[in-house]
């Protein structure tokens, strides 16, 4: 199994900034998706944005376009989540995982969860925005 390690989250104002970064053991982005994946008290886990390490390609929740960036640092095994103007509603628990690529990155990120697709989670990161 990979594992992951998660960090970077906090405590930011409304439009403040936070970058998260999810370590990855081994070699791990030829054949697996690195997912961001958040859930607050009282909701279900959503797919915030995924990254291919295969092919680079990404996806993003319509409630982050625009305001937050995936990227991979193959060298590194790490996939960071830049978070920019950070509102309330982002407040949650940030989890990164990894799921073998049998799709497109899209739907292994909005449905990937429900059915069973990541095998892998790091510990997840607190992400509060108030204030």
């Amino acid at each position: 199994q990979v594992q992951l390690v998660e960090s970077g989250g906090g405590l930011v104002q409304p439009g403040g900034s936070l970058r998260l970064s999810c370590a990855a053991s081994g070699s791990v982005f030829r054949i697996n998706v690195i997912g961001w994946f958040r859930q607050a008290p009282g909701k279900e886990r959503e797919g915030v944005s995924c990254i291919s390490g295969s092919d680079g390609s990404t996806y993003y929740a319509d409630s982050v376009k625009g305001r937050f960036t995936i990227s991979r640092d193959n060298a590194k095994n790490t996939v960071i989540l830049q978070m920019n103007s950070l509102k309330p509603e982002d407040t949650a628990v940030y989890y990164c995982a990894a799921g073998r690529r049998i799709t497109t990155v899209q739907p292994m990120c909005v449905i990937g969860v429900g059915k069973g697709l990541f095998g892998s989670w790091g510990q997840g990161t607190q992400v509060t925005v108030s204030s």
